[in-house]
């Protein structure tokens, strides 16, 4: 399968010259197999250029939403396969108290927007995660509650022997030491256990961490803990603060390969890059 990247940004779009290495787009994360299915992992404002780039070529996807923090479901309104006729999405997303399509709804409807969901001309359907894992086209989905503020997913998406694993907001160790906790008491990590590649949450220098404590977002070390934990092929560092500019952002991702490489993460530590795209093969 092969993975795009469309938004890398956490909380806020940062558009600019000081980002625009980097990128400044909101979570968004396409997924398409060898046969040509697709998933697209959450719908920030990346979403917006993926479905221009989508739009009359792809009439069948699935959109599996993390969580409904405005970050990550703020480009569906200007998602172009919505406003196709022709086209069949389904949205996932985490259970609730309240069916997934109305909690949406709040955001889809005046007066944040003018357009209402029922509106959409696309033939959409809103369905909540199974707890067990579903099959989408080629694609083998797993998904499980993680610690973040309000039901949060994580998701596993395995495909001929690889396997993707994205949390891109995940507060694995809030406050304690991962390398010692019991592996059952790690939110998370059954999940990313041994995947091909780990797409996380790495929103906090250790440094800017401590005053963000319980607000659901990891810091460099802890993302580095939980990858220790884990053992991904490959980990590419996610949601990127809207405060760290490029520069910011490189020395961090320099930090990173030199710390991955005392706690011998072979795979490598990267940053994730809104444009790039990788491959995963078996």
């Amino acid at each position: 399968m092969r993975v795009r990247f469309w938004g890398v940004r956490g909380s806020i779009p940062t558009p600019g010259s000081t980002t625009a290495a980097v990128g400044g787009n909101t979570p968004c994360v396409q997924v398409t197999g060898d046969d040509g299915s697709e998933l697209v992992l959450d719908a920030g404002s990346g979403i917006r250029a993926l479905g221009a780039d989508l739009l009359g070529r792809c009439k069948r996807l699935d959109i599996l939403l993390t969580h409904l923090h405005l970050d990550h479901i703020q480009g569906l309104l200007f998602f172009a396969p919505l406003f196709d006729p022709e086209a069949e999405i389904t949205v996932w997303g985490p259970p609730g108290r309240i069916p997934l399509r109305k909690r949406l709804a709040r955001y889809l409807s005046n007066p944040l927007s003018p357009i209402e969901i029922r509106d959409l001309p696309a033939k959409v359907s809103f369905e909540e995660v199974p707890p067990d894992g579903w099959r989408l086209g080629e694609f083998e989905v797993r998904a499980a509650l993680v610690a973040h503020r309000g039901p949060t997913l994580g998701y596993r998406v395995e495909h001929s022997g690889t396997s993707l694993c994205y949390m891109p907001d995940h507060e694995p160790g809030l406050g304690t030491n991962l390398t010692s906790r019991p592996a059952d008491w790690i939110s998370g990590l059954g999940l990313a256990r041994g995947a091909t590649a780990l797409i996380h949450d790495s929103q906090y220098t250790d440094e800017e961490y401590p005053s963000h404590r319980g607000w659901g977002h990891s810091s460099l070390s802890d993302t580095l803990a939980f990858a220790e934990r884990s053992q991904p092929g490959r980990l590419l560092l996610f949601h990127h603060d809207p405060a760290h500019d490029d520069t910011q952002l490189e020395s961090l991702a320099r930090q990173a390969s030199e710390q991955s490489a005392r706690l011998g993460l072979d795979g490598g530590t990267e940053l994730a890059r809104e444009g790039e795209s990788f491959s995963l093969a078996g």
